[in-house]
């Protein structure tokens, strides 16, 4: 169990499941849905489990090639075997697929369209340098999918947190890319480092989440959200801010504090914070 609960990095869960839990309290009315949470969360388990488990796959042997995950990813080093990773990820789509026929009609007939973006991202960066915005766009789908677990509909708010979680997934994962920029070049790869270089790549960073939050911003205020929304949108912030100021081109070694704690924290405040105006209002 530990080997696949660190195949799938389970813990960067948190990116994406408070944003979640904003999308479902968004849709709640007087009567709380605890089944339909407790389908949500699984949904999400089961999405973030079959998609890091095949991106691990498909991506096997660059990884080995990788001096950065050669001896730290389960499968170049032996600790997974291809075939389970695989027989893995088909066991969790066959679970979130079942998982969505319980919610409602329309949840298990976009369950392919959500498998599809969070899958096929794995394949993107063999081909595009969006690859980010394809991993932000899996991301986003987070508040909304909560939203039409509830409602059985979509709804411009929670698409606008949406959109504010592709913009800020996508920023986060360019920066993230800046560490592999030499060995991607050599591997004929894409990415937005790989294209554009380090700098550069970092200023699309920086563009990417001022969107998100003018994004969120802008949402705050059209939806007269209180208080609590904006302290924890200005926490928020300040936390993206930070993770800027601690990567500099020359110097990327604070790299995964920038990419894991920081966007988790990030996420796991905005969310309390979010959820507490909600329920106050």
């Amino acid at each position: 169990m530990k080997k696949y609960l660190s195949l799938i990095k389970f813990s960067h869960t948190i990116f994406a499941m408070p944003f979640a839990l904003i999308g479902f309290f968004l849709a709640q009315t007087n009567q709380f849905e605890w089944k339909i949470l407790f389908y949500i969360v699984l949904c999400m388990v089961f999405a973030r489990s079959s998609a890091m488990a095949f991106n691990r796959y498909i991506d096997r042997n660059i990884d080995k090639k990788n001096p950065r995950t050669a001896t730290i990813r389960e499968i170049p080093s032996g600790k997974i075997s291809p075939k389970n990773a695989l027989l893995f990820t088909f066991i969790n789509v066959l679970l979130f697929i079942t998982t969505t026929y319980f919610i409602n009609p329309l949840c298990f007939l976009l369950s392919p369209v959500a498998l599809i973006i969070i899958l096929g991202y794995s394949l993107t960066k063999r081909v595009t340098y969006l690859c980010h915005l394809i991993l932000g766009l899996g991301l986003s789908l987070a508040p909304l999918g909560s939203y039409i677990a509830v409602t059985g509909r979509f709804d411009i708010l929670p698409i606008l947190f949406s959109l504010s979680v592709l913009f800020w997934v996508s920023g986060f994962d360019i920066i993230y890319a800046l560490q592999d920029e030499e060995f991607d070049k050599a591997e004929n790869l894409y990415s937005i480092p790989v294209k554009i270089g380090v700098k550069n790549s970092m200023v699309i960073s920086k563009f990417l989440h001022f969107i998100a939050l003018i994004t969120l911003l802008f949402t705050g205020l059209i939806y007269d959200f209180g208080i609590y929304y904006f302290i924890g949108l200005l926490i928020f912030s300040f936390l993206l801010v930070y993770q800027h100021l601690i990567i500099k081109p020359n110097d990327l070694s604070k790299v995964n504090l920038a990419f894991f704690t920081t966007n988790g924290i990030a996420s796991i405040i905005f969310g309390i914070f979010v959820i507490i105006d909600v329920l106050i209002r």
